[in-house]
């Protein structure tokens, strides 16, 4: 996070809100063209599980407003942006009919207004024009809006499914939010990149766990094509995931009882550990809470302490068939989580 006017964005920040895409605990975790292969004979949809964690980096399409501060000025503090009606979680667009989608366009384009600003900028959806008057720094002369603003996130997750007819894959169960606002960051770009756990910090009761991981930023294995709150989708640019297609589990297929999920917990490894499905929700409840299970298996115990951040969208199998993604952990119990159901997956992917 940085105020408009600071420096120029590093990777290195971008690494330190790693935690940030990571399963997300208490109550809630944190492409078009998605498509599935389909068995003419059967009619189902066939995926490969994964299970496979990954970097992942996003960059914003337009600049989120993440909090509001005050400038010093020689008449004294104003915050300009709070006077114009700005308020965090709002997403600027544009500023003096320039478009912005970095944090460098923002300082450019309040620099140079020499005061008088008209922002565009959308709320919940809606798009709005406010006008501002940048304030003159008393440190340094230079004008500031008073906001201080986000342009691109970056953290380790897990990928759920690739359909290895057309390199669509799914990841994480759940949307990118902003770690400030709990909103969901608008995608302009992002893309998945090669990541190897060094670490595990294990979950205990009242302290969720997670893991540690490295990413490799000189190489992409795929682009995002969306970022929703039933997951992020996209299309990868190699083959590198390895394992067999399965069938995707419609809703009503999943039960309660003996169930598997796929997890990377060290280095580069991904295996498959026993789970219970303990119960399932109706229809209307949230996507990402369709569904608790519980980790019984004990190496996995043992590794992590049950569910922890990082392992947010691995695969949950169930009689032969992938059936959804882990999603969140249980504060108070790191044992026991939430998942989606693939079927929501594949809705939002389109």
């Amino acid at each position: 996070m940085k105020e408009e006017g600071g420096s120029a964005r590093p990777w290195g920040w971008l690494l330190a809100l790693a935690l940030v895409l990571s399963l997300l605990v208490a109550a809630r975790l944190g492409p078009n063209g998605t498509a599935a292969v389909t068995c003419a004979a059967a009619g189902e949809r066939y995926l490969v599980p994964v299970g496979q964690t990954v970097g992942i980096k996003l960059f914003a399409r337009g600049v989120m407003v993440v909090g509001l501060s005050e400038v010093n000025t020689e008449q004294g503090a104003c915050s300009p942006a709070e006077s114009c009606g700005l308020r965090a979680g709002d997403i600027i667009t544009s500023i003096n009919d320039q478009a912005v989608d970095t944090i460098e366009q923002v300082q450019e384009a309040v620099a140079a207004s020499g005061g008088p600003l008209e922002i565009c900028a959308t709320r919940n959806g809606r798009h709005m024009t406010v006008t501002a008057q940048a304030a003159p720094c008393l440190a340094d002369g230079s004008y500031k809006l008073g906001a201080w603003v986000r342009d691109s996130m970056a953290g380790i997750g897990t990928v759920t499914y690739y359909d290895p007819a057309t390199g669509a894959f799914a990841a994480l169960g759940h949307g990118i939010n902003d770690v400030d606002t709990g909103l969901l960051m608008p995608l302009s770009s992002g893309a998945i990149m090669p990541s190897t756990v060094s670490g595990v910090l294990a979950g205990t009761k009242g302290s969720p766990g997670a893991l540690h991981g490295s990413f490799d930023l000189t190489r992409d294995l795929g682009r995002l094509t969306a970022n929703t709150d039933r997951g992020i989708f996209g299309t990868l640019s190699e083959d590198c995931f390895g394992g067999e297609a399965v069938p995707a589990a419609r809703r009503s297929e999943v039960r309660t009882g003996a169930a598997t999920i796929l997890a990377n917990v060290s280095g580069e490894t991904v295996e498959e550990y026993a789970v219970e499905i303990l119960r399932i929700y109706p229809v209307s409840a949230a996507a990402g809470q369709s569904l608790m299970l519980r980790v019984t298996d004990e190496r996995l115990l043992s590794a992590t302490g049950g569910i922890v951040q990082g392992m947010s969208g691995s695969p949950i199998c169930q009689n032969g068939k992938i059936v959804g993604a882990v999603t969140h952990v249980l504060v108070n119990d790191p044992t026991k989580g939430y998942g989606i159901f693939i079927e929501n997956m594949l809705d939002a992917a389109g």
